[in-house]
C-alpha cells in the first residue's frame, strides 16, 4: 500500500498542472468589470495640474493605458497605440505607472506619445486601484465611466480587432 502513496500524489500533481496549463494568466478574470473606473485625484503628467479623473472618462469611450518607460512589453506595444490614436475612434488615457517624469518624456519622445492625457502615477496609487500588477494593462471604459475591458499585456492587433473593436461599437450603438 505504501509503494501506491507516491503514484497517488504524482497523479493528483500531474492533473493540477494539467488543469493550470489550461488557464491563460492575461485572462484573468477581473473583479473591476462592470464597475465605475475608481475616482480618484490624480496629476497630470505633463501640466502637474490635479484633476478627478472622472471628469476625463465621462461622456467618452475610453482606452485608459498602464505604462512605464521601462517596461520591456509597453515598448512593444506602443506602436499599436499609435496606430489606434489615428483612427480618433476613441479617447486614449495614459497611466505612467511608478515611472519618473524624465524617462517617461524620454519613452514618448523617442516613440511618439499617442495618449490625450497622461496621469502620473508615480507611487503606483491609481494602480492600486485598479489592481495592477504588471504592466502594461488596458482597460476600456465606457461613457458612464465602467470599466467594460480588462486586458493585462500587449495589446494587439489581433485583440484590437476581435475584441475591443467589436466592443467600441457596441458601446456606440447602445448610446445612439
Amino acid at each position: 500500500m505504501k509503494k501506491f502513496i507516491p503514484l497517488v500524489l504524482f497523479v493528483v500533481l500531474a492533473v493540477f498542472l494539467y488543469i493550470g496549463l489550461e488557464h491563460d494568466p492575461k485572462k484573468l478574470p477581473s473583479p473591476l468589470i462592470g464597475k465605475t473606473f475608481p475616482n480618484l485625484q490624480v496629476e497630470d503628467f505633463n501640466t502637474a495640474e490635479i484633476y478627478t479623473i472622472q471628469d476625463k472618462l465621462q461622456g467618452k469611450i475610453s482606452l485608459v493605458n498602464v505604462w512605464s518607460s521601462w517596461c520591456v512589453t509597453c515598448r512593444a506595444e506602443h506602436e499599436m497605440l499609435m496606430q489606434i490614436a489615428k483612427t480618433n475612434s476613441l479617447q486614449i488615457l495614459g497611466i505612467n505607472y511608478k515611472d519618473t517624469k524624465k524617462d517617461g518624456n524620454i519613452f514618448l519622445t523617442k516613440l511618439g506619445n499617442p495618449y490625450d492625457s497622461i496621469v502620473f502615477d508615480q507611487l503606483g496609487k491609481l494602480g492600486l486601484e485598479l489592481g495592477v500588477y504588471a504592466t502594461p494593462e488596458t482597460f476600456i471604459i465606457d461613457q458612464q465611466g465602467i470599466i467594460r475591458f480588462k486586458r493585462i499585456g500587449e495589446l494587439t492587433t489581433r485583440i484590437w480587432e476581435r475584441q475591443i473593436l467589436p466592443l467600441i461599437s457596441q458601446l456606440k450603438n447602445s448610446t445612439g
